[in-house]
């Protein structure tokens, strides 16, 4: 299974209240749940970034 699909997987069983927290921070810009959703769902070059962040914070394996 793939980062993305971890992730995706994770969202997808937080409560919508824990969706709008901040979960990472990227080039000193706070993303919430559902900002980071958009970037990986997008594969962008910040989607990859919090993928990687999210690795190194643990959140993701």
């Amino acid at each position: 299974m793939n980062l993305q699909t971890k992730f995706l997987q994770i969202y997808a069983n937080l409560p919508l209240g824990q969706r709008t927290e901040i979960v990472v921070v990227v080039d000193d810009e706070p993303l919430t749940w559902n900002a980071a959703k958009i970037e990986i769902e997008n594969n962008t070059n910040k989607g990859k970034e919090i993928l990687e962040k999210l690795v190194e914070l643990g959140i993701l394996k």
